[in-house]
Parts: C-alpha cells; sequence; structure tokens
C-alpha cells in the first residue's frame, strides 16, 4: 500500500532534521573536540625510543623520555596541542607579522618589531647559538611540527577564525619568542622620551628627583620572589617562593611541565615555544627570577639624513646601513619599511627635525643565549652560578635554595657600563661621548650566598648597594613590597610551603597607610570641616592600610594617589605631568612629604587637600555621590578577554575572563595594576619536593573547548594552590609516543 502525501512530506521533513542534526554534530565535532589535545592512548612519532608523558588533573604533562632530544621533542608537541596559536601569535608579535593574519591594526605593533630588527637579531643569534643550544631548540621544534603535520585539518579554533595555518617551526622562532620576552622586560626608551619632554618643560632639579634609580630604604639584597633558610621554617629546609608579575593575557604567558630524561628531572614553568623550564626545582634545587630593571637601552639623538643615511660621529661622516621590511597586511597592500641603521642601532624615533637611533643589550653580538637547560640541570650553587654567567638578558634577580640547606641570590645579565650619563634620557650621538664601556663582570654583580639573618627577598627593587663600583640606573620599583615581604617573613618562625601563599597574596599597603595619614593630618590642621569630606576623613583615619575589595578608604586612597603625584609633576614641569608614570613615584611622594623642602609648594597641606578633592570629585563620578557605597573592587577590576574568540558575535565573551573586583595595588606584595597581576604562583619545598605548590593564572590550555582552558582561576582568583607533583604522580590519563615504524 503506497504512503499518503503528507507521510511522505513528514518522512521528508524527519530525514531532513537528521540530516541537519548530523551535519551540525559533525561541524560542533569538527570545532570543537577534534582540535583538542590527545591525552591518552598512543602516537607514531620519530621519537629515539618510547617515551611516556603522564598528564595530572590539571592537565600537566610529566614527560619521561630516553633521552633529551626526545624529552624536548615531547615538550614541544604536546605544549603545540595546548598552545599552538600563543606560540604563532608569539612569534609573529616578535617578527612584526601580525597584520598578516589579523589586518592593519596591528600595523604599528609590527613597525615597531621590524624597528627593533627582532627577527634580523634572531637569525643573527641562530649561527653564534651555542651546538648544545641549537640542537636543544631543533629537537623542540621537530616536536612541534609533528604535532602541525598531523592535525593541519583538525587546528585549534582560532585559525579557522583567521583563516590561515600556521607555518613550519623553526629554533630562529624559539629566539624570537626568548626576544619577545626580552624587550618586553627591558624596553625603556619610553622613559627616556617621558623625561627628555618634562625636562623640555621644567626644572631640571625637580625633574631629577621624580626620576631616582633608588629611595635610599630598599632592604638589603633585598614580580616577588623570596628564599628563607632552614632556621625560619617547621621543617629545617629551605622554602622558596615566586610570583612572577606580568600582563594578563588568555591563555597565560606560562605553561607547566616537568621534564625527566637522564641527566635532567625538572618542574616548573615553560615559556610556550622555548624549551626546558624557566622557574622551578630539579631534584637538588630550586630557583625563582624577577626583571632587575636595569636599563639595557639607550636612545642617541644623530646628526643625520634621513634622505642618504649619512650622519656624523666624532667628526667623520659615516653611512648608515639601509634595511627594507616589507610588512604583508591582511586584505590590503603590502607595506614597504625603510630602516637606516648606524653604529648605535636603527633608527628608531623622531621628534620634528631629531632623529634618534637606539642601542639596545639584546642587539648586541652575542647578547642572545639560553642557559636555562643548563639551569635545569645544575645540581648546586656553583653549577647555578655557572649557567647564569651565561645569561645575556633581560637583567634578572635570580633566589635560590637546594636540598643541602643552602640559599643565595645572584643578579645575572649584560648590564651596560655609561660613564658620565644614566641612559634616562636620549644623548648626543654624534659626540662618541656617550658610548657603553663594556658590560659589568659577573663577578661584581650583586650576590650573596646564605647571607646573615637567613632571607633573601627580591621584589624588582634597586639591589645596588651604596657606592657600587659601577654607575647604576633603571626603572627599579619602590622598596614597599620588598619591605613587606621581609616584614612578614621575619615576624614569626616555623613556615610551611602553603603558608608563603598568605604572604604572596598580602595586600598591606605602607605606602597608603602613610599617606592616609597625611591626608588626615592636613584636613585636622585645617580651621573649618567640609561636611562632604567627614565621612571620608573618617574612613580614612580608621583604615588599616589593606587594599581589600570592600570599602571607600582604599578607593579614596589610589586617587589621591595619582592626583598627588600629577600635582608634584605638574610642579617639576608644568604642562608636561601626563608625561609622568615612573614606578618610583610613590617613594617619591612619601619623600617629598617627609621632607618637604622648600621651592615645591609653599603650603603642602593645601597641596594635599586640593588632591583629595579632586580625589573625591573623580571618586563621585565613579561611583556616586553616596560614599557609604564606594567599593574599592569595583574600581580595581581584572578583565582578561580571549584575543581572537572575544570577537565572535554572541558567544564569544563566554571564553573570557569577566571583570571580577581585585585586592592589591602597584605598591603591595600582590602587584595589581589595570595591565598586570601575578601570572603564576610557586612555593618550592626542598625538605620533600611534593610538598612545593604550583598554580598559574587561568588553566593550561589555550584550547577554549579544553577542560584545561580556565580550570586554575578560582583557584588563583582565592589565593589557593595546588600540589606540584614530582615524586609520585597521579595521572588522569597516560599517552605514550613510539618510535615510527615500531
Amino acid at each position: 500500500m503506497s504512503h499518503s502525501p503528507l507521510a511522505r512530506i513528514v518522512r521528508f521533513v524527519n530525514i531532513l532534521i537528521v540530516s541537519f542534526v548530523v551535519v551540525a554534530l559533525a561541524a560542533v565535532y569538527g570545532l570543537v573536540w577534534d582540535p583538542l589535545p590527545q591525552r591518552s592512548g598512543s602516537i607514531e612519532t620519530p621519537v629515539a625510543a618510547r617515551a611516556v608523558v603522564q598528564f595530572d588533573a590539571r592537565g600537566v604533562p610529566h614527560i619521561a623520555a630516553g633521552s633529551l632530544d626526545d624529552a624536548l621533542f615531547v615538550q614541544g608537541y604536546v605544549t603545540a596541542q595546548d598552545r599552538l596559536f600563543q606560540m604563532d601569535a608569539l612569534r609573529r608579535l616578535a617578527a612584526g607579522d601580525m597584520a598578516e593574519v589579523v589586518g592593519a591594526a596591528a600595523l604599528e605593533s609590527d613597525r615597531e618589531a621590524r624597528r627593533l630588527r627582532l627577527r634580523r637579531i634572531a637569525e643573527r643569534a641562530y649561527v653564534d647559538l651555542p651546538a648544545a643550544d641549537r640542537a636543544a631548540m631543533a629537537a623542540y621544534a621537530r616536536g612541534v611540527n609533528a604535532f602541525v603535520d598531523g592535525h593541519l585539518e583538525h587546528l585549534p579554533l582560532e585559525f579557522r577564525v583567521l583563516g590561515y595555518q600556521p607555518r613550519p617551526w623553526s629554533v630562529i622562532d624559539s629566539l624570537l619568542i626568548c626576544l619577545h620576552l626580552y624587550r618586553d622586560l627591558s624596553s625603556s626608551w619610553r622613559d627616556a622620551l617621558e623625561k627628555r619632554e618634562m625636562l623640555a618643560h621644567g626644572d631640571a632639579r625637580k625633574v631629577d628627583f621624580l626620576f631616582p634609580a633608588r629611595s635610599s630604604a630598599e632592604p638589603p639584597p633585598g614580580s616577588n620572589a623570596w628564599v628563607i633558610s632552614g632556621a625560619h621554617t617547621a621543617s629545617g629546609k629551605p622554602l622558596l617562593a615566586n610570583d612572577m608579575h606580568l600582563e594578563y593575557g588568555l591563555p597565560g604567558i606560562w605553561y607547566m611541565t616537568h621534564l625527566k630524561a637522564p641527566g635532567l628531572d625538572v618542574s616548573g614553568v615553560a615559556l610556550p615555544g622555548v624549551p626546558g623550564i624557566i622557574v622551578g626545582h630539579n631534584r637538588r634545587i630550586a630557583w625563582g627570577i624577577t626583571n632587575l630593571g636595569f636599563y639595557a637601552q639607550d636612545l642617541y639623538i644623530e646628526k643625520l639624513d634621513p634622505r642618504t643615511g649619512r650622519y656624523l660621529y666624532r667628526g667623520q661622516v659615516e653611512q648608515a646601513r639601509l634595511e627594507r621590511e616589507i610588512i604583508r597586511v591582511k586584505n590590503q597592500s603590502t607595506v614597504e619599511m625603510p630602516v637606516w641603521v648606524t653604529r648605535h642601532g636603527p633608527l628608531f624615533a623622531s621628534e620634528g627635525e631629531v632623529a634618534m637611533t637606539l642601542r639596545w643589550v639584546a642587539a648586541e653580538p652575542g647578547s642572545v643565549e639560553y642557559p636555562f637547560l643548563d639551569i635545569d640541570r645544575a645540581q648546586d650553587w656553583t653549577g647555578f652560578r655557572a649557567a647564569l654567567e651565561r645569561m645575556p638578558g633581560p637583567a634578572s634577580n635570580f633566589v635560590y635554595a637546594d636540598t643541602d640547606g643552602n640559599i643565595g641570590y645572584q643578579v645575572a645579565g649584560k648590564l651596560p657600563v655609561r660613564r658620565g650619563y644614566a641612559g634616562d634620557v636620549p644623548v648626543d650621538g654624534s659626540t662618541g661621548e656617550f658610548e657603553w664601556d663594556g658590560y659589568i663582570p659577573f663577578a661584581d654583580l650583586p650576590s650573596a650566598f646564605n647571607p646573615p639573618g637567613g632571607i633573601v627577598a627580591t621584589s624588582n627593587q634597586d639591589p645596588f648597594p651604596a657606592g657600587y663600583a659601577y654607575p647604576v640606573s633603571g626603572r627599579f620599583a619602590p622598596p614597599y613590597r620588598a619591605k613587606q615581604v621581609r616584614a612578614r617573613l621575619q615576624s614569626r618562625q616555623g613556615w610551611r610551603a602553603e603558608e608563603m601563599l598568605g604572604v604572596q597574596c598580602d595586600v598591606y599597603s605602607a605606602f597608603g597607610k602613610f599617606l592616609a595619614g597625611q591626608l588626615v593630618a592636613a584636613y585636622d590642621r585645617r580651621q573649618t570641616r567640609v561636611t562632604n569630606l567627614e565621612d571620608l576623613i573618617a574612613a580614612l583615619r580608621g583604615w588599616n592600610g589593606q587594599m581589600e575589595i570592600r570599602g571607600s578608604a582604599p578607593f579614596l586612597i589610589a586617587l589621591a594617589s595619582a592626583h598627588v603625584r600629577a600635582a608634584l609633576a605638574g610642579n617639576a614641569a608644568p604642562g608636561a605631568a601626563a608625561h609622568y608614570d615612573f614606578p618610583m613615584s610613590y617613594a617619591v611622594v612619601e619623600r617629598l612629604l617627609r621632607e618637604r623642602p622648600a621651592g615645591w609648594f609653599g603650603d603642602y597641606d593645601e597641596m594635599l587637600l586640593t588632591a583629595l578633592v579632586d580625589a573625591v570629585d573623580e571618586g563621585e563620578r565613579i561611583q556616586g555621590r553616596d560614599h557609604r557605597r564606594w567599593q574599592y573592587g569595583a574600581y580595581s577590576k581584572m578583565a582578561v578577554a580571549n584575543p581572537v574568540i572575544h570577537r565572535i558575535p554572541w558567544i564569544g565573551k563566554y571564553f573570557d575572563i569577566a571583570a571580577v573586583p581585585m585586592s592589591g595595588w602597584a605598591v603591595t606584595v600582590k602587584q595589581v595594576t589595570s595591565r598586570l597581576a601575578p601570572s603564576m604562583r610557586m612555593v618550592a619545598d626542598p625538605d620533600r619536593w611534593d610538598r612545593s605548590l604550583l598554580n598559574e593564572t587561568i588553566g593550561q590550555s589555550g584550547q577554549v573547548f579544553s577542560s584545561h582552558y580556565r580550570d586554575q582561576w578560582d583557584a588563583y582568583y582565592a589565593g589557593r594552590s595546588f600540589p606540584m607533583q614530582f615524586g609520585k604522580i597521579d595521572a588522569a590519563s597516560t599517552l605514550e609516543f613510539r618510535p615510527a615504524g615500531r
């Protein structure tokens, strides 16, 4: 019997629905599950012998291989599984190739990278790289490429959204990522231009006062890193803590990894795109890092003809070398960019008729090496320092602990020796009088081994002692964080690893408390009372100095601090106050208010009260006139957007970290600003490595549909952490790498 027309229509519609569901599921599978990292089973790859990766509950790979080459190959592979787009974006940012895939919005970023000549520096560094470093990076690159070659049809979602495929990975790409971090941690040329602008509009003596290298209150030698000896711990062995402060990113900048091979057993955080571990511990030693901030760049004002490239140097005409950069721009014509390169470096900035070139340590011959695999394998203080001696930059503070109970501190990096100038403003490049006199010898850099008192704390402060044999200049942090860390550590004995987290999350501001006292005292000395300030003065009077998310006092202090610093800058350089953005500004304010020297303000109390009123006006514009409802957390927020997926209509925002209130401030141990926060937290326990703790900001994986995309965020936000598995691995899954053809 034949089916009725209605039945045939219903059957046809049902088939269409089923077909649509099947196609939709296939599409979802292709977009969502197919690109996800493989964490179990086996893979046939070009390793020399079987290698095994155990993934723990947070997706951390614990890699065990029969050789260093195989371990680094597997590291490259598993890192690419989780972070391939991030790795590709980092190398493009460094090389100046980002506009090729995102369009004209990235053109200025690409121009700066091309002016810095980062790809050319990486290419030259490849030739000069020690053979062992080159071999290690090549093994890592082979692992990345093995993953890419097998997944060109199953790439992470970002590649599909932007419509391109990644190029093969190379050693030069790993060097580019190293240079990207080098640039982020050592760029000071904007400081030089800002100070030059202020000097052009103001009182040179006052402007210099606003830009000190130190506050005279830095703790000896002492991002935060500290180490305490066994005299201060419950175990009788040292504890080492590190939380590096870097710009927000999604995913975070670090990739937690454990590498095990003959002569190597090391765990910690790695930089995606680069082999080895940057911060962590092996079986014998642990180490942490903070940025030093010593100036590694100088701007030179050149007498240069931009048409011919001829310029003057010591009375002689020299010829600059012309390099041509071709920048590809998505959906637009390519951009040709000529770059003149003088003996000092590339033509980098210009103001009217003034041409300035940039000299940078990283661009000097022999200034790109990779000592971290040597650090990863060091067994004692001597071997650790020998590895650090190879490190050209970025200049850094290292803290150290070992299983024998020793602790230490070492500055590492190439620090230029300047005679007669500080590198804080552009100098005349034509005279030859402002050249570097080599670098400070490694043996003369600040160092301490088992210092008296058993505490080393570094929080980016100036670590150089008064009367140091070499000139010191840099973008150092004020001493508040380091002093608070030291005060906390000295306040008691019997510290345990998990208790270090409380110090890392400390939000007390000695500067904020001091400024609150100054504002209250200025108000109290005033003859008349202002009704709408009484409640806020009462809040400041009773405030405990904690930059917590609740309450009006921390909110008002953050605003008032900015207005006071602007008043100082406007006094020193009228009309150029907007150019003053210097970390030591908080210490400058405190010194000026304590000493109250003549020549700055006729009435310091009047300046403070004006800043207070301006801060209140600003606060009311932001949070309303009801001061009881003011909350610091409504002002201090952290929001992190996925750089690509965020732009997808309707769904993109679900893969972001929505704006959340953040405790902490620029001058608290938990350093939080509009741009940066702790990028990881580690506590290493040499008494029992498995008691160590480690977590990153958001999650291990950059794959938006991975279960490890943001599974660490809640713990990070609450100041909790996770065991750093080392001796015993609690594997959630196991992936085997088998030699090809076996």
